[in-house]
C-alpha cells in the first residue's frame, strides 16, 4: 500500500508542476516575447527574477513560454512515436513473416546513431516545428516497439488466446480484442517515459540549429543565444532556462516511473 501511496503522491506533484507551467505561460501573455531594449541584459532582480536577454525580454516569462512549447511538441512527437510502435508491434501478431519484417525494421532503426538520425531527418524535412516533431517521432519508436513485441509474445502464449485461435478467430480479431488491451498499460507508461526524451531531443536539435525557428521562444533557442553572452558574465541566460528544462524532464520521469509502479502490482508492494 505504501508503494501505491508514494506513486500517487509523485504523480500528483508531477501533474501539478506540468499544469502550473502551462497556466503560467498562458497568464504571461506577450511578456517574454515583447522586446524592451531599455532593460536589455539586466541581471536577476526582484523585477526580473531570471534577468532579461539581449532584447530586454523577461527570461522567466520567456522560459515558461519555451517549456509550454516544448510540452506541445513533445506531446505530438511522443503520440506519433507510440502510434508507430504499437502498429509495428501488432504487425508481429499477424504471422511469422510479418514478425520477421517488423523485427528487421526495428533492429535496422536501432542500429543507426540516434543523434545523427535526428539531425538527418530534421534537415531532410527542412527544419521547423513540423520537421522536429516528425524526426523525433520517427527516431524514437523502435525501443518501445521491442518492449511491446516481448509482451505480445507472452500474451500470444496465454490459454485464452490459444482458445481463440482454436475457435477460428482471425489474427486481426485476436490482436484487437486480446493483445491490444494487454499492451495498453505498457503503451501508456512507454508514452510517459518517451515524453522527456522527446523534449530533450527537441531542445538539442534546436540548440544545434536543426530544430525550431529562431523566432520561437524555445528553450533550445535561448540556450543557443546564451552562448554569445555567457563569456561576458551573463550566466543567467543559460542557467535558468536549462534548470527549468531539467525540472520538467525530471517531472515526466517521475510521472512515468510512478505510473509503472501503479500498473505493476509486484512493484507497488515495494
Amino acid at each position: 500500500m505504501n508503494g501505491r501511496v508514494s506513486a500517487l503522491y509523485r504523480i500528483g506533484l508531477a501533474l501539478l508542476l506540468i499544469v502550473a507551467v502551462l497556466v503560467a505561460a498562458a497568464l504571461a501573455g506577450d511578456v517574454g516575447v515583447r522586446a524592451d531594449f531599455m532593460n536589455r541584459l539586466s541581471a536577476p532582480s526582484w523585477l526580473h527574477p531570471f534577468g532579461t536577454d539581449q532584447m530586454g525580454r523577461d527570461m522567466l516569462a520567456r522560459s515558461l513560454h519555451g517549456l509550454a512549447l516544448s510540452l506541445w511538441v513533445g506531446l505530438l512527437a511522443a503520440s506519433l512515436s507510440v502510434l508507430i510502435s504499437t502498429l509495428v508491434a501488432l504487425t508481429s501478431a499477424l504471422g511469422e513473416r510479418a514478425d520477421r519484417v517488423a523485427t528487421f525494421i526495428t533492429d535496422a532503426m536501432l542500429s543507426m546513431p540516434h543523434l545523427m538520425l535526428l539531425i538527418l531527418l530534421s534537415f531532410a524535412m527542412g527544419g521547423g516545428t513540423s520537421a522536429v516533431i516528425l524526426a523525433v517521432a520517427i527516431s524514437h519508436w523502435p525501443r518501445l516497439a521491442r518492449v511491446l513485441r516481448v509482451e505480445l509474445r507472452e500474451v500470444q502464449a496465454a490459454t485464452y488466446v490459444e482458445a481463440s485461435y482454436a475457435l477460428g478467430k482471425s489474427r486481426l480479431f485476436i490482436a484487437w480484442s486480446h493483445i491490444l488491451p494487454h499492451l495498453a498499460p505498457h503503451i501508456l507508461v512507454g508514452a510517459l517515459l518517451m515524453f522527456p526524451h522527446a523534449i530533450l531531443h527537441e531542445a538539442g536539435l534546436t540548440f544545434l540549429g536543426f530544430g525550431l525557428e529562431p523566432s520561437r521562444p524555445a528553450i533550445g533557442v535561448m540556450l543557443s543565444d546564451s552562448m554569445r553572452h555567457i563569456s561576458a558574465g551573463r550566466w543567467w541566460l543559460a542557467l535558468f532556462p536549462g534548470l527549468m528544462l531539467m525540472v520538467l524532464v525530471l517531472a515526466f520521469e517521475a510521472l512515468g516511473s510512478a505510473s509503472r509502479r501503479l500498473l505493476t502490482p509486484r512493484e507497488a508492494q515495494c
